[in-house]
């Protein structure tokens, strides 16, 4: 072997192994490693960066995983003098693949431990002459890992997806089990295969809301990421300071278009699309220009699974599903008008619409409701019109039945805090209007995430400024207040003045939960402190004793 060859080799080998037992410790005394993981290191890139003002006075990077385009964490080397007699002939015939194999029979043993290193690693040269640059790459694969690992999925998907409840997966498995998916080693990547999984496993956690979410965040991630890196990629550059707009390469330079593969690229455009509107416009538009003409339907009609456009007598509306949008155009200003379009929209929903739709709305009517926490969308304006007509009430309140659902916003802004769940205009604004809907008002309060969810915080101050605290309604006040975030604020309009008042604050929190109880005092009083301080200033002297009580749940 050439002497600067050996050198350089034995330099980045001995910083190397250097690097390896630090990081083997530290992977060693990783805490629940999930079983869907054979190892965490699949990278190693050693680089000659030249320097500024000479070729030779440069650096040795190392990288363990691979960087970020904007970022830099190598572990720097200064060479001695061998680095200027190397040549890109001795790179490629000598240096490399030595490189590669004490590499190769490093990764093919346990040395650093069972999950030092993954089933397969890409090992990368990159070495930067005066005007021009050496970019040499190889991949390895453990083919027994990687059977390990595909029996391991076998058995996780028997025991864990396809099982009945109560057996649920750990949250740890399922970040792997969702990169597992579109992984092309592991699983075909057809539609008809990975969708099954993914629906199975989804519909299985409805019964723990907060797995649920956490497959639901992943899973989706995971696809997204694929669209990009394992499909978008062979067929655009990807351009832009954020490296965002995606220009088709030329003909030559971009293979055919697999059927299979554009199957699942649509499928994950409609998906990532219920929490990124922006991204799913953008890949089916990216789908049109790669010729597939189920993209183009599903700009222009939807899926076809709804009728796409409606004529009536005092309404035009058109829907569709896969962009999640409704279009109503009121063509004239009467009850009769906003009956029309809520009767079209229950029955859409009622016949599968995504209830996290988007709607445009052209109409002369600008009501809102007093909720300065509510978005002014739309969707809002809709239905505060639509409550100037008491007649509506009943049809409203059907749309509201329909419309709500846990864990699903309305897609009318950007994913903030002003996202609302399904219903909620409807419900927020038929509680102000009547004491008929409370029963729904209620139901609407114990459904709605209050973790992710605040635009209803400040209900509780709407409600009183129009109800009043009437001891009658104290048990739907009492929702109201619960249904707020749980760092809710004080609501300053209520004043528990009457012992009638508080005696029935009394009698509402006797079944609650310890917890319950101090979020609603809380939101009351502000503080046990101030509470005490109302107790001794109680007038009349009734109002003392169920004052006490309240204090006593704190």
């Amino acid at each position: 072997m050439n002497p600067a060859v050996a050198a350089f080799l034995q330099e980045v080998w001995n910083e190397l192994m250097k690097i390896y037992e630090k990081e083997s410790i530290q992977i060693r005394e990783l805490e629940q490693n999930s079983k869907l993981q054979v190892g965490i290191k699949d990278y190693m890139r050693v680089s000659w960066r030249k320097g500024k003002f000479s070729w030779a006075n440069g650096h040795i990077h190392i990288d363990t995983f691979e960087p970020f385009s904007w970022s830099d964490s190598s572990y720097k080397l200064e060479p001695d003098s061998y680095i200027i007699e190397l040549t890109e002939q001795l790179l490629i015939e000598e240096f490399f693949p030595a490189l590669c194999a004490r590499m190769n029979e490093l990764f093919r043993t346990e040395e650093l431990g069972p999950k030092f290193f993954d089933y397969r690693m890409e090992i990368v040269l990159e070495f930067e002459w005066e005007a021009s640059k050496t970019v040499l790459r190889q991949q390895l694969l453990n083919e027994s890992k990687l059977m390990r690992l595909q029996e391991t999925l076998e058995q996780f998907i028997k025991e864990k997806v396809m099982s009945d409840p109560p057996i649920l997966p750990k949250e740890r498995d399922l970040f792997f089990f969702a990169y597992s998916l579109v992984n092309p080693d592991l699983f075909k990547q057809e539609l008809e295969i990975i969708e099954p999984l993914i629906d199975r496993l989804t519909d299985k956690l409805t019964i723990s809301p907060k797995l649920k979410d956490e497959w639901t965040s992943r899973w989706t991630m995971a696809i997204n990421g694929w669209a990009k890196e394992g499909f978008l990629d062979q067929f655009f550059d990807r351009q832009g300071y954020y490296r965002n707009e995606w220009v088709l390469k030329e003909e030559g330079d971009r293979p055919a278009v697999d059927a299979e593969a554009m199957k699942l690229f649509l499928y994950a455009a409609l998906q990532v699309g219920a929490s990124e509107p922006e991204t799913r416009q953008t890949y089916l538009e990216l789908a049109v220009q790669l010729g597939s003409k189920q993209a183009q339907a599903y700009l222009k009609t939807g899926s076809g699974k709804f009728e796409n456009v409606y004529r009536g007598k005092r309404v035009n509306a058109s829907n569709n599903d896969c962009l999640q949008t409704i279009d109503i155009r009121i063509l004239e200003e009467v009850e009769a008008a906003y009956s029309e379009a809520l009767d079209y929209l229950i029955l859409l929903l009622k016949q599968g619409f995504p209830k996290g739709y988007k709607l445009k709305l052209k109409s002369s009517q600008k009501h809102l409701l007093p909720l300065k926490q509510l978005a002014k969308s739309k969707l809002h304006q809709f239905f505060a019109n639509a409550l100037t007509y008491p007649a509506l009430f009943p049809k409203i309140a059907e749309y509201a039945d329909v419309a709500m659902e846990e864990y699903a916003w309305y897609g009318d802004v950007e994913p903030s805090e002003k996202s609302v769940m399904p219903g909620t205009y409807a419900v927020l604004g038929l509680g102000l209007k009547s004491e008929v809907y409370f029963p729904l008002l209620c139901r609407y309060m114990e459904l709605v995430d209050t973790e992710h969810q605040s635009a209803q915080d400040g209900y509780a101050a709407a409600f009183v400024a129009v109800h009043g605290v009437q001891p009658a309604n104290m048990p739907v006040l009492i929702s109201v207040l619960l249904g707020g975030i749980d760092e809710g604020t004080t609501v300053k309009n209520i004043k528990i003045e009457q012992p009638e008042q508080a005696e029935a604050l009394v009698d509402a929190l006797k079944d609650l939960q310890e917890y319950e109880r101090e979020m609603v005092l809380s939101r009351i009083f502000h503080s046990k402190n101030k509470l005490s301080a109302a107790v001794k200033k109680a007038e009349p002297a009734a109002l003392r004793e169920p004052l006490e009580q309240l204090l006593r749940f704190l």
